[in-house]
């Protein structure tokens, strides 16, 4: 196994390298001189030319040969939140966990916010050996910190009553009684949540973008009730919606206006007048449609199939989809003037897999669902999860997101012959579905075939994974890609005719 060091660089370890602590090494260069590691990994938030040079004196004194540094840009270095998030990335991005990596994270250099997140990450995703400095203690210590993610605070958050767990949940700090049903602890969903809320007070389109399963029916209700609109809120899945019929439910027809017609539609349109219509799916929607979507957005009116005069609307537009829309406009499959009339407000959700730390909350309040809706069942026993179990849905990717957990548990909770659900239970009922392929390396090599064409394929499908991620920032998202500079990622984004609305 590789053994690998992972630490920020701190100010007494760039003094060390500048001569001003009177000979002292720092942190970094005692723990360097103590062990050896196959790889060393620095984070920085102070500038890359002081680091850089620090780096070079380190080698210089400890003789190791792999030091790597990483420019990190926090946008405060006791911001808890932005540490978690950008220290996980960088992580991933070096392809952590690995069952063939022996991890070491250094708990001194930086801020106590940073230890913080070693500790955190230690004990949960990331699990590592942690170590730490003392002058006092001349050299190099285990950090044996008695603390276990799921081991000690969960138990302790589980145990709380329903009451505490509903207030909780109820509203939280700086979340808008509409949204506070979005259950969430991560940053990542406050931003989305807040974002949702500013927009919801302004007359304009929104568009919801997220994987399947990641609420995004439930942001787009939370965004009406919002809103003051006193019309209904319609729901409308238009992937489920026959091609031949989607004109007549969206916009309406009069009696006869096409075979079978034998009585006049309204169409969701007009029923939701006054209120918000929410296109689930928009990406499915077929090109006529697309068309009358428009012009109904346009215009604010409607003309049902077999009429001459329009009706005129006020409709506030909630669309969502999973589909990249961006290429479908490329490829033809989705008209571009739409897109930007949808593409208003726009609010990214992340998958369960970026927003682990939601987990137990989500699995909490599920729980309290399952055994309210079963309480009449007098087979029913009540249950509870065990943080063995909470540690199996730690552990999972979740392809299926939010409704694929709270089906797992559904599942688990009926099979479960104990009133604790354990990791067992949990492992049983993980439907375990694989990811989608796009077949790319399964095309026919033959006449036509352009290698070139496909890797070009490949890179613009990870640079808009990254852009996504990253939330249109060209610098996170090069550092997602693990791309030196963010000129780098334009340069290909310009090649492969990919736009942004990045502020860089």
């Amino acid at each position: 196994m590789e053994k690998w060091l992972v630490s920020w660089i701190g100010e007494t370890d760039h003094k060390a390298a500048e001569g001003s602590l009177n000979g002292e090494p720092g942190p970094i260069a005692t723990a360097l001189m103590a062990e050896q590691y196959d790889r060393v990994r620095l984070l920085t938030n102070y500038s890359h030319e002081r680091s850089g040079k620090y780096c070079d004196w380190l080698e210089a004194l400890t003789g190791h040969p792999r030091i790597d540094l990483q420019q990190i840009d926090l946008s405060s270095p006791i911001d808890h939140a932005d540490i978690y998030r950008q220290v996980t990335a960088e992580l991933q991005q070096c392809r952590l966990p690995s069952s063939d990596i022996l991890l070491t994270f250094h708990l001194s250099p930086g801020t106590p916010a940073m230890a913080t997140i070693w500790v955190l990450l230690a004990k949960s995703r990331f699990p590592a050996r942690l170590i730490q400095t003392a002058k006092q203690h001349q050299g190099v210590m285990e950090a044996n910190v008695a603390f276990d993610l799921a081991g000690d605070f969960l138990p302790e958050f589980l145990q709380r009553t329903d009451e505490r767990v509903g207030r909780l949940l109820a509203r939280p700090e700086g979340i808008a009684q509409e949204f506070a049903g979005i259950v969430h602890a991560s940053a990542l969903m406050r931003e989305q949540i807040q974002r949702a809320q500013q927009v919801a007070v302004h007359n304009v389109p929104v568009l919801v973008l997220g994987e399947s399963g990641t609420g995004k029916e439930l942001f787009a209700e939370a965004i009406h009730h919002a809103s003051g609109r006193t019309g209904k809120y319609i729901a409308v899945n238009c992937g489920a919606i026959p091609k031949e019929l989607v004109n007549s439910e969206l916009f309406g027809h009069k009696k006869g206006a096409f075979t079978g017609a034998d009585r006049e539609r309204t169409g969701h349109f007009r029923e939701a007048n006054g209120g918000t219509l929410f296109l689930d799916e928009i990406g499915d929607l077929p090109l006529d449609a697309q068309v009358r979507l428009l012009r109904a957005i346009q215009q604010g009116e409607v003309t049902p199939l077999g009429a001459s005069e329009p009706h005129k609307v006020d409709v506030r537009i909630v669309a969502a989809t999973h589909r990249d829309l961006m290429a479908d406009v490329r490829s033809g499959r989705f008209r571009e003037d739409l897109f930007h009339r949808l593409a208003v407000g726009i609010i990214r959700l992340p998958a369960l897999r970026e927003r682990r730390e939601d987990i137990p909350l989500l699995a909490t309040h599920f729980m309290g669902l399952i055994n309210h809706d079963s309480a009449h069942s007098p087979e029913w026993q009540h249950k509870e999860i065990s943080e063995n179990a909470i540690k199996v849905l730690f552990s999972h990717d979740w392809p299926g997101n939010v409704r694929e957990l709270y089906h797992t548990l559904l599942r688990a909770s009926i099979w479960a012959r104990q009133g604790v659900l354990d990791a067992q239970d949990i492992e049983g009922n993980l439907l375990g579905m694989p990811r989608k392929q796009d077949g790319i390396l399964d095309r026919n090599i033959g006449q036509g075939f352009e290698i070139e064409k496909i890797l070009d394929e490949v890179k613009a499908h990870y640079i808009r994974v990254a852009m996504q991620r990253a939330q249109g920032k060209k610098k996170d998202a090069a550092a997602l890609l693990g791309l030196n500079t963010y000129q780098t990622l334009n340069n290909w984004m310009e090649k492969l005719g990919l736009t942004s609305a990045d502020n860089d």
